[in-house]
């Protein structure tokens, strides 16, 4: 006898990858996009102008500072911040419309983010802080990817600090000695996380036809 299989649906959950910069976050939320069909990335609007490469809608959504401000005062973000004297802001309804859709979304901000995400969404958010394996490693990660120029990079590093400060914030905590071990650490969380109680409504109505329903 062939049992039928049971499937429960799930709300998704805001899934928060957090580093100073040249840690890592980012190249980790890419390669976990593209092994997992269940994650989906959150586009911010930005206020900065495109690097090279870099597509509007894609990327970022990139727009003007007032136009900006007006979606703040339209309470169309569930977060947003300023970093470098740019805004970063993340969409609320694309937001709220992948949680119900079973999404888990991928959040690449900083703790001022996170603060703000976690005040708006409290029961959906789960987040992880990646560390570099020391502050000078840090430094030849920024200056190799050759991005930045020297000015740049010595004010990323002074910010890294701050940053780093808050790192008991956060759910996980992960060193990034190794970006495939810290990857396939990252996905273990993101998998117990998704079993958690809370992020499935309908066990409680399943187990009361297990115990109670007809035979």
């Amino acid at each position: 006898m062939i049992t039928e299989k049971i499937s429960l649906k799930r709300r998704g959950m805001c899934f928060v990858l957090s580093s100073p910069s040249g840690a890592g976050k980012t190249t980790i939320s890419r390669k976990m996009l593209d092994i997992d069909s269940h994650l989906t990335m959150s586009i911010s609007y930005t206020t900065r102008e495109p690097r090279p490469g870099e597509v509007h809608g894609v990327d970022y959504f990139f727009i003007s500072k007032d136009a900006f401000r007006e979606m703040i005062n339209a309470d169309k973000f569930v977060e947003h911040a300023e970093v470098f004297g740019n805004f970063y802001g993340t969409p609320r309804q694309f937001v709220e419309e992948n949680l119900s859709a079973e999404k888990d979304v991928i959040f690449d901000i900083d703790w001022q983010g996170t603060r703000q995400l976690s005040d708006a969404l409290p029961n959906d958010v789960v987040s992880v802080f990646i560390l570099p394996p020391s502050m000078a490693e840090l430094e030849n990660r920024l200056k190799n990817r050759a991005q930045d120029s020297e000015e740049t990079v010595a004010k990323r590093m002074k910010k890294a600090s701050r940053e780093i400060s808050h790192w008991n914030e956060y759910d996980y905590v992960l060193i990034n000695n190794d970006l495939n071990e810290t990857m396939e650490n990252v996905n273990r969380v993101l998998l117990a996380e998704r079993l958690r109680l809370s992020r499935q409504p309908q066990l409680e109505s399943f187990v009361q036809d297990l115990l109670f329903g007809e035979d």
